[in-house]
Protein backbone atom coordinates (compact mmCIF):
# COMPACT_ATOMS: atom_id res chain seq x y z
CA UNK A 1 0.00 0.00 0.00
CA UNK A 2 1.32 3.39 -0.67
CA UNK A 3 1.78 5.94 2.01
CA UNK A 4 -1.52 8.29 2.36
CA UNK A 5 -3.84 6.24 -0.21
CA UNK A 6 -6.43 3.68 1.60
CA UNK A 7 -8.61 1.42 -0.14
CA UNK A 8 -9.15 -1.90 -1.03
CA UNK A 9 -12.19 -2.02 -4.02
CA UNK A 10 -11.11 -3.32 -7.24
CA UNK A 11 -10.81 0.23 -8.74
CA UNK A 12 -8.19 1.52 -6.25
CA UNK A 13 -6.28 -1.26 -6.36
CA UNK A 14 -5.58 -1.33 -10.56
CA UNK A 15 -4.53 2.37 -10.14
CA UNK A 16 -2.15 1.47 -6.74
CA UNK A 17 -0.21 -1.51 -9.03
CA UNK A 18 0.23 0.59 -12.00
CA UNK A 19 1.71 3.22 -10.06
CA UNK A 20 5.27 2.07 -9.01
CA UNK A 21 5.58 1.13 -13.13
CA UNK A 22 4.82 4.57 -14.58
CA UNK A 23 6.67 6.31 -11.27
CA UNK A 24 10.15 4.75 -12.63
CA UNK A 25 9.61 6.14 -16.05
CA UNK A 26 10.40 10.13 -17.03
CA UNK A 27 7.22 9.96 -19.06
CA UNK A 28 4.84 12.88 -18.50
CA UNK A 29 1.63 12.09 -16.60
CA UNK A 30 -2.32 13.47 -16.41
CA UNK A 31 -4.32 12.28 -13.19
CA UNK A 32 -8.03 13.52 -13.99
CA UNK A 33 -10.44 13.25 -11.24
CA UNK A 34 -13.38 14.82 -9.42
CA UNK A 35 -12.75 17.46 -6.78
CA UNK A 36 -11.44 15.73 -3.59
CA UNK A 37 -10.38 12.32 -5.10
CA UNK A 38 -7.07 12.87 -3.68
CA UNK A 39 -5.01 13.69 -7.21
CA UNK A 40 -2.30 15.69 -5.31
CA UNK A 41 -1.50 12.10 -3.53
CA UNK A 42 -0.97 10.06 -6.40
CA UNK A 43 1.12 13.39 -7.49
CA UNK A 44 3.85 12.85 -4.76
CA UNK A 45 3.08 9.21 -4.75
CA UNK A 46 4.68 9.05 -7.95
CA UNK A 47 7.58 11.50 -7.09
CA UNK A 48 8.64 9.22 -3.88
CA UNK A 49 8.53 6.16 -5.50
CA UNK A 50 10.67 7.20 -8.70
CA UNK A 51 14.16 7.88 -9.67
CA UNK A 52 14.08 11.39 -8.79
CA UNK A 53 12.55 11.17 -5.03
CA UNK A 54 15.71 12.81 -3.39
CA UNK A 55 15.41 15.98 -5.23
CA UNK A 56 12.56 18.68 -4.48
CA UNK A 57 8.43 18.06 -5.60
CA UNK A 58 7.86 21.43 -6.90
CA UNK A 59 3.89 22.08 -6.76
CA UNK A 60 1.96 25.04 -8.92
CA UNK A 61 -1.37 25.63 -8.43
CA UNK A 62 -2.41 26.86 -12.00
CA UNK A 63 -5.69 28.37 -10.31
CA UNK A 64 -3.75 30.59 -8.07
CA UNK A 65 -0.61 32.31 -10.31
CA UNK A 66 -0.33 35.91 -10.41
CA UNK A 67 -1.74 38.18 -12.49
CA UNK A 68 0.85 40.37 -13.03
CA UNK A 69 4.35 38.58 -14.23
CA UNK A 70 3.42 34.78 -14.50
CA UNK A 71 6.32 34.37 -16.56
CA UNK A 72 8.85 35.78 -14.31
CA UNK A 73 6.79 33.74 -11.36
CA UNK A 74 7.28 30.34 -13.31
CA UNK A 75 10.64 30.75 -15.50
CA UNK A 76 12.41 33.25 -13.62
CA UNK A 77 14.30 36.56 -14.65
CA UNK A 78 18.08 37.40 -15.88
CA UNK A 79 19.64 41.05 -15.91
CA UNK A 80 21.28 42.63 -18.94
CA UNK A 81 24.60 40.66 -18.27
CA UNK A 82 22.47 37.62 -17.82
CA UNK A 83 22.94 36.54 -14.51
CA UNK A 84 20.25 34.87 -12.49
CA UNK A 85 18.21 37.65 -10.50
CA UNK A 86 15.05 35.21 -9.51
CA UNK A 87 14.70 31.90 -9.96
CA UNK A 88 11.49 30.76 -11.14
CA UNK A 89 10.04 28.14 -9.73
CA UNK A 90 10.80 25.76 -12.88
CA UNK A 91 14.38 26.52 -12.47
CA UNK A 92 13.67 25.59 -8.76
CA UNK A 93 12.56 21.76 -9.43
CA UNK A 94 16.35 20.72 -10.76
CA UNK A 95 16.25 17.30 -11.33
CA UNK A 96 13.15 16.69 -9.34
CA UNK A 97 9.25 16.65 -10.18
CA UNK A 98 7.07 19.87 -11.64
CA UNK A 99 3.18 18.96 -10.60
CA UNK A 100 1.02 21.36 -12.05
CA UNK A 101 -2.35 21.22 -10.16
CA UNK A 102 -5.44 22.59 -12.01
CA UNK A 103 -3.45 22.59 -15.19
CA UNK A 104 -6.82 23.79 -16.94
CA UNK A 105 -6.86 27.08 -15.42
CA UNK A 106 -3.11 27.66 -16.68
CA UNK A 107 -3.54 30.91 -18.48
CA UNK A 108 -3.53 30.92 -22.49
CA UNK A 109 -0.82 33.21 -22.65
CA UNK A 110 1.97 31.17 -21.19
CA UNK A 111 0.65 28.00 -22.41
CA UNK A 112 3.20 27.70 -25.63
CA UNK A 113 6.42 28.29 -23.53
CA UNK A 114 5.14 25.17 -21.24
CA UNK A 115 4.62 23.25 -23.98
CA UNK A 116 8.03 24.01 -25.04
CA UNK A 117 9.45 23.37 -21.64
CA UNK A 118 7.90 19.88 -21.80
CA UNK A 119 9.35 19.22 -25.25
CA UNK A 120 12.99 19.85 -24.88
CA UNK A 121 12.96 21.18 -21.14
CA UNK A 122 13.94 24.88 -21.98
CA UNK A 123 12.47 27.97 -20.87
CA UNK A 124 13.37 31.90 -21.42
CA UNK A 125 14.19 34.11 -18.51
CA UNK A 126 12.46 37.48 -19.03
CA UNK A 127 15.99 39.93 -19.42
CA UNK A 128 17.84 37.37 -21.70
CA UNK A 129 17.55 35.92 -24.52
CA UNK A 130 19.39 32.69 -23.95
CA UNK A 131 17.90 29.36 -22.95
CA UNK A 132 18.12 27.58 -19.84
CA UNK A 133 17.99 23.75 -20.01
CA UNK A 134 16.28 21.95 -16.59
CA UNK A 135 16.13 18.59 -15.99
CA UNK A 136 12.67 17.93 -14.61
CA UNK A 137 9.55 15.00 -15.10
CA UNK A 138 5.79 16.20 -14.97
CA UNK A 139 3.01 15.86 -13.75
CA UNK A 140 -0.32 17.49 -14.04
CA UNK A 141 -4.00 17.08 -12.48
CA UNK A 142 -7.32 18.60 -13.65
CA UNK A 143 -10.76 18.13 -12.15
CA UNK A 144 -11.67 19.33 -16.40
CA UNK A 145 -12.39 17.35 -18.84
CA UNK A 146 -9.80 18.42 -20.81
CA UNK A 147 -9.86 16.48 -24.29
CA UNK A 148 -13.62 19.09 -24.33
CA UNK A 149 -11.40 22.05 -23.42
CA UNK A 150 -8.95 21.41 -26.11
CA UNK A 151 -11.91 20.59 -28.56
CA UNK A 152 -13.05 23.98 -27.44
CA UNK A 153 -10.36 25.70 -28.13
CA UNK A 154 -9.63 26.73 -24.34
CA UNK A 155 -6.59 24.74 -23.82
CA UNK A 156 -4.15 23.81 -26.34
CA UNK A 157 -4.58 20.51 -28.27
CA UNK A 158 -0.82 20.07 -28.61
CA UNK A 159 0.14 20.68 -24.61
CA UNK A 160 -3.06 18.39 -23.88
CA UNK A 161 -1.51 15.65 -25.75
CA UNK A 162 1.51 16.12 -24.59
CA UNK A 163 0.71 15.81 -21.12
CA UNK A 164 -0.85 13.12 -21.89
CA UNK A 165 1.30 10.46 -22.38
CA UNK A 166 0.10 8.45 -19.72
CA UNK A 167 -3.07 9.13 -18.20
CA UNK A 168 -4.64 8.45 -15.08
CA UNK A 169 -7.97 7.91 -13.77
CA UNK A 170 -8.71 8.59 -10.00
CA UNK A 171 -12.10 7.07 -9.57
CA UNK A 172 -15.09 8.99 -7.54
CA UNK A 173 -15.56 7.80 -3.82
CA UNK A 174 -19.18 7.19 -5.41
CA UNK A 175 -17.79 4.08 -7.77
CA UNK A 176 -15.27 2.79 -4.17
CA UNK A 177 -18.61 1.81 -2.09
CA UNK A 178 -16.09 -1.09 -0.95
CA UNK A 179 -13.80 1.35 0.70
CA UNK A 180 -16.23 4.15 2.21
CA UNK A 181 -16.43 1.68 5.67
CA UNK A 182 -12.88 1.58 5.68
CA UNK A 183 -12.71 5.28 5.71
CA UNK A 184 -15.03 5.34 8.03
CA UNK A 185 -13.98 3.86 10.54
CA UNK A 186 -10.01 5.09 9.86
CA UNK A 187 -10.64 8.56 10.12
CA UNK A 188 -12.91 7.90 12.39
CA UNK A 189 -10.02 6.82 14.46
CA UNK A 190 -7.86 9.58 13.58
CA UNK A 191 -10.45 12.20 14.62
CA UNK A 192 -11.59 10.53 18.03
CA UNK A 193 -8.83 11.92 20.11
CA UNK A 194 -9.21 10.76 24.00
CA UNK A 195 -12.70 9.89 23.37
CA UNK A 196 -14.18 6.30 22.14
CA UNK A 197 -14.46 6.05 17.95
CA UNK A 198 -17.88 7.37 16.42
CA UNK A 199 -19.54 4.02 15.03
CA UNK A 200 -22.63 3.79 12.77
CA UNK A 201 -25.65 1.39 13.03
CA UNK A 202 -26.80 -0.49 9.81
CA UNK A 203 -29.32 2.28 8.67
CA UNK A 204 -27.09 5.42 8.92
CA UNK A 205 -24.32 2.62 7.45
CA UNK A 206 -27.03 2.02 4.22
CA UNK A 207 -27.42 5.84 4.16
CA UNK A 208 -23.50 6.55 3.98
CA UNK A 209 -22.85 3.82 1.57
CA UNK A 210 -25.68 5.33 -0.82
CA UNK A 211 -24.87 9.15 -0.97
CA UNK A 212 -22.93 10.30 -3.72
CA UNK A 213 -20.25 11.60 -2.04
CA UNK A 214 -20.09 14.69 -4.14
CA UNK A 215 -16.57 16.50 -2.83
CA UNK A 216 -15.15 12.20 -2.24
CA UNK A 217 -12.90 12.30 -0.01
CA UNK A 218 -11.94 15.24 1.34
CA UNK A 219 -15.80 15.36 2.00
CA UNK A 220 -15.50 12.20 3.97
CA UNK A 221 -12.94 13.21 5.83
CA UNK A 222 -14.83 16.59 6.60
CA UNK A 223 -17.69 14.69 7.90
CA UNK A 224 -15.72 12.22 10.26
CA UNK A 225 -14.22 15.06 11.69
CA UNK A 226 -17.76 16.91 12.38
CA UNK A 227 -18.89 13.55 13.47
CA UNK A 228 -16.15 13.15 16.10
CA UNK A 229 -16.98 16.84 17.33
CA UNK A 230 -20.23 16.67 17.48
CA UNK A 231 -20.90 13.25 18.81
CA UNK A 232 -17.67 12.04 20.36
CA UNK A 233 -18.17 8.22 20.46
CA UNK A 234 -21.76 7.67 20.05
CA UNK A 235 -23.39 5.28 18.11
CA UNK A 236 -24.66 7.68 14.99
CA UNK A 237 -28.13 6.92 13.88
CA UNK A 238 -29.83 8.08 10.52
CA UNK A 239 -31.41 10.82 12.54
CA UNK A 240 -28.09 12.34 13.26
CA UNK A 241 -27.25 12.62 9.57
CA UNK A 242 -27.69 15.69 7.43
CA UNK A 243 -30.84 15.68 4.87
CA UNK A 244 -29.39 15.31 1.60
CA UNK A 245 -27.48 11.93 2.62
CA UNK A 246 -30.66 10.07 3.28
CA UNK A 247 -31.69 7.84 0.69
CA UNK A 248 -34.72 9.43 -0.45
CA UNK A 249 -33.54 13.18 -1.24
CA UNK A 250 -30.58 11.11 -3.11
CA UNK A 251 -33.16 9.54 -5.22
CA UNK A 252 -34.93 12.78 -5.65
CA UNK A 253 -38.10 10.95 -3.80
CA UNK A 254 -38.93 8.89 -7.27
CA UNK A 255 -41.55 6.65 -6.82
CA UNK A 256 -42.74 3.88 -8.73
CA UNK A 257 -46.19 2.57 -9.29
CA UNK A 258 -47.07 -1.53 -9.58
CA UNK A 259 -49.50 -1.49 -12.76
CA UNK A 260 -53.11 -3.23 -11.81
CA UNK A 261 -51.81 -5.74 -13.82
CA UNK A 262 -48.64 -6.77 -12.02
CA UNK A 263 -45.23 -7.23 -13.40
CA UNK A 264 -42.64 -9.96 -14.10
CA UNK A 265 -39.63 -8.56 -11.69
CA UNK A 266 -37.00 -10.55 -13.30
CA UNK A 267 -38.35 -9.10 -16.37
CA UNK A 268 -38.18 -5.49 -15.31
CA UNK A 269 -34.09 -6.21 -13.31
CA UNK A 270 -33.03 -7.38 -16.34
CA UNK A 271 -34.21 -4.64 -18.23
CA UNK A 272 -32.78 -1.60 -15.71
CA UNK A 273 -29.71 -3.39 -15.42
CA UNK A 274 -29.18 -3.53 -19.50
CA UNK A 275 -30.45 -0.19 -20.00
CA UNK A 276 -27.97 1.12 -17.05
CA UNK A 277 -24.94 -1.04 -18.79
CA UNK A 278 -25.93 1.02 -22.16
CA UNK A 279 -26.50 4.27 -20.69
CA UNK A 280 -22.91 3.65 -18.77
CA UNK A 281 -21.20 2.48 -22.18
CA UNK A 282 -20.89 -0.94 -20.11
CA UNK A 283 -19.19 0.75 -17.16
CA UNK A 284 -20.13 -1.02 -14.82
CA UNK A 285 -19.46 1.06 -11.38
CA UNK A 286 -21.36 4.14 -13.32
CA UNK A 287 -24.03 1.42 -14.01
CA UNK A 288 -24.10 0.26 -10.50
CA UNK A 289 -24.64 4.03 -8.99
CA UNK A 290 -27.57 4.67 -11.85
CA UNK A 291 -29.20 2.01 -10.49
CA UNK A 292 -28.60 2.72 -6.53
CA UNK A 293 -26.29 -0.41 -5.91
CA UNK A 294 -22.68 -1.40 -5.07
CA UNK A 295 -20.98 -2.70 -7.99
CA UNK A 296 -20.45 -5.95 -6.22
CA UNK A 297 -24.25 -6.12 -6.18
CA UNK A 298 -24.67 -5.28 -9.53
CA UNK A 299 -22.03 -8.01 -10.62
CA UNK A 300 -24.46 -10.91 -8.78
CA UNK A 301 -27.23 -9.60 -10.64
CA UNK A 302 -26.19 -9.84 -13.99
CA UNK A 303 -24.38 -13.63 -13.39
CA UNK A 304 -27.68 -14.39 -11.83
CA UNK A 305 -29.58 -13.15 -15.51
CA UNK A 306 -26.21 -14.26 -17.55
CA UNK A 307 -25.09 -11.08 -18.98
Amino acid sequence: MIKGILGQSPELMHLLRTLPMIALSEASVIIQGETGTGKELIAQALHSESRRKDKPLVTINCAALPEDNIEVDLFGQCNTEGEIIHHGRLLAAEGGTIFFDNVESLPQSVQAKVLRFLEAGECQLQGFHRLQTVDVRIVAASSADLQSLADAGRFRRDLFYRLQVVPIIVPPLRERTNDILMLLRHFGREFSGSNAVVRYNKEAEHCLLTYAWPGNIRELINFCQRMALLHPGKAIQADDLSPEMMPEVAAGNQVFTLPPTGIKLAQVELDLIEQALEMASGNRSKAARLLGISRDTLLYRMQKHAL
